[in-house]
């Protein structure tokens, strides 16, 4: 409810891009703003699960501003092998945390291995 609503003072809110009413717009929603990669800080770790498995995960991305699915595409094709995205942790399988550190590097953001 806002707060004029059903007066004469009641201004009903508008789009700010097209200046048609909030309930008539048909605006498509903004994505929003990517995070530049130097800003950000990936940790790199290896992981061993059940059966002797060894994962090699990614974090400390998050999940808004980056294209995580699009980065973990870049990871997999870089290390072969496959992966898969849980949250905002991206997971490669196998053990390849000099390959995803390089690879992570050169898109530009600090890596940090554990």
């Amino acid at each position: 409810m806002r707060l004029f609503e059903g007066t004469e003072f009641d201004i009903p809110p508008r789009c700010d891009r097209c200046q048609e009413l909030e309930e008539a717009c048909v605006c498509p929603p903004e994505p929003p703003p990517r995070i530049d990669p130097a800003k950000q800080t990936a940790t790199v770790r290896l992981e061993k699960r059940k059966r002797g498995k060894m994962v090699t995960l990614v974090t400390g991305l998050p999940a808004v501003g980056n294209d995580l699915p699009g980065l973990l595409t870049e990871l997999k094709t870089a290390c072969g092998a496959g992966g898969t995205l849980k949250e905002e942790t991206l997971e490669i399988q196998g053990s390849h945390v000099a390959r995803v550190s390089d690879s992570l590097a050169a898109s530009g953001y600090r890596v940090r291995t554990r």
